[in-house]
């Protein structure tokens, strides 16, 4: 048992979900009112989600993957439990293949840049940068 009587294996999985429903969040740019209001979730009930204080049922959670166009599973799951476990031991590495899996848009980068040189990848890069600084970002 942990914290209040709670199973820990209750805990564990709070914060898996937690944990994963931040990083879609991160990735996607959305802050909780604004997917608590396109869901039609109450905001309180949705930060308890994120403070892993509750967890959502199963109807919820799969609003959330059709949401943000992912498995039921990669929000519940413990991607980074253990690295021999994982594909990636590093999880920047992980979070790096999951954008690429993620945005087709990244994809077509990545796919085109396979055959570059080192040179033509540094002129690609000076030319992003030039881009964002363009835009202020």
């Amino acid at each position: 048992m942990a914290k209040g009587g709670i199973p820990m294996s209750d805990l564990g999985n709070r914060e898996v979900f937690s944990r994963n429903l931040k990083y879609y969040m991160k990735l996607y740019d959305k802050s909780r009112r604004e997917v608590a209001t396109d869901l039609n979730i109450s905001y309180t009930t949705f930060t308890s989600w994120l403070k892993g204080t509750n967890y959502p049922r199963i109807d919820k959670i799969e609003k959330l993957a059709n949401y943000f166009r992912i498995n039921k599973a990669d929000l519940i799951e413990d991607k980074y439990k253990d690295s021999s476990d994982g594909y990636y031991a590093d999880p920047e590495v992980a979070e790096l293949a999951e954008e690429l899996r993620m945005n087709p848009e990244y994809r077509i980068l990545f796919d085109a840049s396979k055959n570059l040189t080192k040179d033509d990848v540094n002129t690609v890069l000076k030319i992003i940068e030039g881009l964002k600084a363009r835009e202020g970002k």
